[in-house]
């Protein structure tokens, strides 16, 4: 049996909404480490949505736009 190669689809709304993590996150000066702290999620976790390779909840969006005190329409749109 062959074993399948796993590809990361990126999708360009994941990828702009990553820029805009990374975007706001340092203009706050934070490292990816400084979120990962405020938020309770995995440092490698926010690394792979700014670089819009993984699929994120509504959830995580609504921690990380609470410590950015932004409202999640400002980062979906």
């Amino acid at each position: 049996m062959k074993k399948q190669k796993r590809y990361i689809l990126k999708s360009t709304e994941l990828c702009a909404i990553g820029q805009k993590i990374r975007k706001k996150r340092k203009a706050l000066g934070w490292t990816m480490m400084d979120l990962a702290f405020e938020t309770e999620i995995d440092y490698r976790q926010i690394g792979r949505m700014e670089r819009g390779e993984t699929n994120f909840t509504i959830g995580t969006l609504l921690r990380i736009t609470h410590v950015f005190d932004m409202k999640l329409k400002d980062i979906i749109k």
